[in-house]
């Protein structure tokens, strides 16, 4: 999610503003997570063996409908 679309419970204008100090926090926050959020934490062999799981589940599936 990106923080742009996200209103502050603090003082109810959006995040992106940082108007508050917690909107300045969470906005802070939000940008040094990146892109990805919490996904940032998979490493690149996690993400590689993901795929490979899920390219052999699909192979499997089509070998036996076949």
């Amino acid at each position: 999610m990106t923080y742009d679309r996200l209103v502050c419970a603090n003082c109810a204008s959006p995040v992106s503003e940082g108007r508050c100090p917690v909107c300045r926090a969470n906005r802070e926050r939000l940008q040094q997570e990146g892109f990805l959020g919490g996904l940032n934490g998979l490493n690149p062999m996690a993400l590689i063996a993901l795929l490979a799981v899920l390219i052999a589940a699909v192979a499997l599936l089509a070998h036996q409908t076949a």
